[in-house]
């Protein structure tokens, strides 16, 4: 056991440790949005028409999907994590290549962002 791979192990996994907690941060905000904006629509809309008011499906759309997309990241993110720790373990560390959590999340966004857009653009033209 050499001390100076010990130690660079120890660094790792306390660096995967801080990206499970930025993962876990981006997660919760992620959903906090998609719960917050559903919640405050729906509260102009009842203000807007009364207690009958129909929630808008584009908006309750739009909340499921920030909130899938934080639940995957983080369960995403977990795994990971996970993964990470098992390798380092082993006295023979081997640097694999893995596809990268944050370009997938930041697709799911824009996905999502375009859909919103077309839906407001639509929604402007009726």
């Amino acid at each position: 056991m050499n001390l100076t791979n010990e130690l660079a192990k120890e660094r790792n996994r306390e660096a995967a440790e801080r990206t499970l907690m930025a993962w876990i941060r981006t997660s919760l905000s992620l959903i906090s949005f998609g719960f917050g904006v559903d919640k405050v629509i729906g509260a102009i809309n009842r203000s807007r028409w009364g207690d009958s008011a129909r929630a808008d499906l584009s908006v309750r759309l739009m909340a499921i999907a920030f909130i899938v997309t934080g639940i995957g990241a983080l369960a995403a993110a977990t795994l990971q994590h996970k993964r990470i720790l098992r390798r380092l373990r082993h006295d023979e560390f081997v640097y694999h290549e893995h596809t990268s959590l944050g370009i997938a999340t930041a697709v799911a966004l824009m996905t999502i962002g375009g859909l919103c857009l077309f839906i407001l653009i639509r929604g402007a033209r009726t």
